[in-house]
């Protein structure tokens, strides 16, 4: 863009893509300012290249920040492994949550969140297991009130929000 500026400041992002750059506003903050939010900047991102480089470079800073630098801090004195824990009374959802690290929230729709869950090595004759829980509550829910027409759409794999919107 013609001039050093900090990556991470809104201001001085907000600078050169709206008035050194010109490009055009999409989207606002509530206090009226031009977004540089990420939808902001997706929105954007047609306009001119330097706004995929500044999202490429937000995703693999949030990356390093949250998951590689941090990992090394969750490291067992014990068995030299990182293990997560899990709560189920935590969220609002009653889902099971993983912390310690969060293990739920590394990407895995970029390339660079892939190679950070190739760090996650099960130990020789183990193996790791993702499981989903799919609509545990709601598959609970239909087991106990005997709901028929329930019961038989999770029985047939049917997406069971859908078949209750379609009823």
């Amino acid at each position: 863009c013609g001039r050093d500026f900090n990556l991470d400041s809104p201001k001085q992002l907000q600078e050169v893509l709206y008035e050194r750059l010109k490009l055009p506003v999409l989207k606002k903050t509530p206090k009226g300012q031009p977004s540089t939010a990420e939808p902001a900047l997706q929105a954007l991102s047609a306009h001119h290249p330097m706004v995929q480089e500044i999202l490429r470079y937000r995703s693999l800073s949030k990356l390093r920040s949250t998951y590689t630098s941090r990992l090394p801090e969750n490291i067992s004195s014990d068995t030299g492994r990182v293990h997560t824990s899990y709560q189920q009374a935590v969220t609002v959802t009653g889902r099971l949550s993983s912390s310690r690290p969060n293990l739920q929230n590394i990407p895995i729709r970029t390339a660079e969140g892939r190679r950070v869950r190739q760090a996650f090595v099960a130990p020789k004759d183990c193996c790791i297991m993702a499981a989903d829980y799919s609509q545990i509550e709601l598959r609970i829910m239909a087991h106990l009130s005997e709901d028929q027409q329930l019961l038989a759409d999770f029985a047939a794999g049917v997406d069971i929000h859908q078949a209750t919107a379609a009823q």
